[in-house]
């Protein structure tokens, strides 16, 4: 019979391992399995029909569209936002380089509720701009751009933060060399720098996208919660749990987790196709 396998120093024994996978599989069952089909049954538990009926309420559709709305603005506008951050701090040096990588990072430490707040104290009614907004018919906080300047805030250091460790990691020879051979700055960034950044640019734009889409507590703020025009996805979702009209509540609810579900596909695909955009900010 031959020996077992003399296990190495390292190693952790068969029981460790299996205890620390089981607990693994125990609180992810417990913490996001069960949860998340929890919100397709309840969602279905009168059956297809009423799921699908909710979703296409007219206010259901009116969130859904502000969401659509919000995101296709929020996150073109981080990603270039991203692009411009990552190239200077990665690609240059300046006085006020480490206070700009730490504004970056502010959102990630900022509660969603008080960025809302803040939002109001600069734009509502009793705001430091509020009386000039009014004065000429510019309503910011209880309306879509209040909404879309919310989710921008909590959401711009996504992409930023994948792109500025990859350009980062590789470095400014490539630049030089272009620059050395009479390529503009303008060039240089659109034919070298983007090209070995765009998969890294993707996978944030997926993350950037995902946040946006579920943000709550800063549009919670900044909405007003007028049902059919202020309310995303998530707020109807509130509104609809609270009239305990359970069954569209959790039909929009599991609309939100299909499109996670999405979102973390593609973000699977891309970590396949290309390993190096795991390297990026880490979240």
């Amino acid at each position: 019979m031959a020996a077992a396998r003399a296990r190495h120093p390292t190693e952790d024994p068969v029981w460790a391992k299996v205890l620390i996978i089981g607990l693994m599989l125990v609180f992810l069952g417990l913490v996001l399995i069960l949860p998340l089909v929890a919100v397709f049954a309840e969602a279905l538990r009168k059956g297809l029909q009423p799921a699908l009926e909710a979703i296409g309420a007219a206010d259901a559709l009116a969130a859904i569209k502000l969401s659509l709305i919000t995101a296709a603005i929020a996150v073109p506008f981080n990603a270039v936002f991203g692009l411009c951050a990552s190239w200077a701090i990665a690609k240059h040096h300046f006085p006020g380089k480490a206070l700009l990588i730490t504004l970056i990072d502010l959102p990630f430490s900022v509660s969603p509720v008080v960025a809302g707040l803040m939002y109001v104290m600069v734009f509502g009614l009793q705001g430091w701009f509020g009386e000039r907004l009014i004065d000429h018919d510019i309503k910011i906080i209880f309306a879509t751009p209040g909404i879309i300047l919310a989710t921008i805030f909590v959401t711009f250091p996504f992409i930023a933060r994948e792109l500025i460790p990859l350009m980062q990691e590789q470095g400014v020879s490539e630049e030089e060399a272009a620059v050395s051979m009479g390529a503009s700055g303008l060039y240089t960034f659109w034919r070298v720098t983007a090209p070995n950044v765009r998969w890294g640019l993707l996978y944030g734009v997926l993350l950037c996208n995902a946040r946006a889409m579920g943000e709550f507590g800063a549009v919670s703020v900044v909405s007003g919660h007028i049902r059919g025009l202020t309310n995303t996805m998530p707020l109807h979702v509130e509104i609809l749990y609270n009239e305990y009209d359970f069954v569209a509540a959790f039909a929009v609810a599991a609309l939100l987790c299909l499109l996670a579900i999405l979102t973390l596909v593609l973000k699977g695909v891309l970590e396949i196709a290309q390993p190096d955009v795991k390297r990026g900010g880490g979240h």
